[in-house]
């Protein structure tokens, strides 16, 4: 399987803008990609930016899909996955996640995205985490540059390591265009605690696809995408 697996440190810290513009330059390329989240939730809260579109309906945008191949699963709760699928009186299987991956595998490469970080539970036996190793795709982790971050990066970066996820980079978003000291020591000490690549991603302020496909093309993307890389690229 060809592609990446995008987690973050928490919610709210850029993975669907680092996986839209991902989608966005691999797309330019005139390479085959397609766009998974396996679960949406907080359809029934407003947008934070009113902007911009739900995460799967951007996700379809630039890959040419539509919002519900991307998330097959959707909830309006603005909770958990889990807790998510129990309000509705459901109970989200392993199957129902892995499935629908592998078959949009099959056309080229594949950008998932997952939900909030690696250890949020689908249900009480499956976590993202779970996902991750079952698609067994190289991992990004989105995580914000200011105060305390540190700590969730590298939290994230040994939850990954600890099951034999291989971690291509630690993203950065987004990176301002003057960062403080605060920004520039977090990102030197993620690099070297975490001995792990540190990628910047710039505010993107629209989600038009030529915006996005250009934050996207200045990510190091076909090296990600390489079979074999490492997991301890020191900066």
């Amino acid at each position: 399987m060809r592609g990446l697996f995008v987690t973050g440190t928490d919610t709210g810290v850029g993975k669907t803008v680092l996986s839209a513009a991902l989608v966005a330059a691999i797309a330019a390329e005139g390479e085959s990609v397609s766009a998974y989240k396996p679960v949406v939730t907080g359809l029934g809260e407003e947008p934070a930016q009113e902007a911009w579109p739900q995460d799967h309906e951007l996700l379809a945008q630039m890959a040419g899909m539509t919002p519900e191949q991307v998330a097959p699963l959707r909830y309006a709760p603005a909770v958990s996955p889990h807790l998510a699928a129990t309000m509705a009186g459901e109970r989200i299987d392993a199957a129902q996640l892995i499935e629908p991956a592998l078959a949009l595998a099959q056309g080229g490469t594949l950008i998932v995205e997952g939900v909030g970080g690696l250890l949020v539970p689908f249900n009480e036996q499956f976590t993202v985490r779970d996902l991750a190793v079952e698609l067994a795709l190289p991992l990004l982790i989105a995580a914000r540059p200011g105060l305390g971050t540190i700590n969730h990066t590298l939290l994230t970066l040994q939850a990954a390591r600890a099951v034999g996820l291989e971690v291509r980079a630690v993203v950065l978003t987004p990176w301002p265009r003057r960062p403080s000291d605060l920004e520039q020591s977090n990102r030197e000490t993620i690099a070297r605690m975490g001995e792990i690549e540190i990628v910047d991603l710039a505010l993107v302020a629209h989600t038009d696809r030529s915006n996005l496909a250009q934050a996207g093309a200045n990510l190091p993307w076909q090296k990600w995408l390489t079979p074999g890389r490492g997991t301890h690229s020191r900066t």
